[in-house]
C-alpha cells in the first residue's frame, strides 16, 4: 500500500501476529550468533522477543501514519487455504531464554 500497490489480506483482521522491527531482528540474530553454545546447552532453538498485535491493529497504525487512502489499498479477500495454515500458528511467544 505504501508504494501505491494494492495488497490482498487473505486472513481475518483478528489474526494475532508477533513481530519485531528490522533493527531489533538483526540485533537478535547477532545476539544469537554470539551466544556461548555451552551456556545454552543442546537445545539451540531460541524464540526472540516481539510485539503481538492483530492484523487489524497493524492496518489501523498504517492508516494513522500514512492516511486512509493508503490503508484502503488493502483488499480483504479471504483465502481458506491460507487461513488453514495461519490459524495453526502460535499467537504468543515467551522469550525467556533469549
Amino acid at each position: 500500500p505504501l508504494a501505491g500497490q494494492e495488497a490482498v489480506l487473505p486472513v481475518p483482521r483478528s489474526v494475532l501476529h508477533t513481530h519485531a522491527s528490522p533493527r531489533s531482528a538483526v540485533g537478535f540474530l547477532i545476539h544469537a550468533a554470539e551466544i556461548d553454545g555451552d551456556k545454552v546447552g543442546p537445545r539451540r532453538n531460541l524464540t526472540m522477543p516481539g510485539v503481538a498485535v492483530t492484523v487489524g491493529e497493524q492496518i489501523e497504525a498504517l492508516e494513522r501514519i500514512a492516511g486512509a487512502q493508503v490503508a484502503k489499498r488493502i483488499r480483504e479477500q479471504p483465502d481458506e487455504t491460507i487461513w488453514a495454515i495461519v490459524k495453526g500458528w502460535p499467537t504468543r511467544f515467551e522469550a525467556r531464554r533469549a
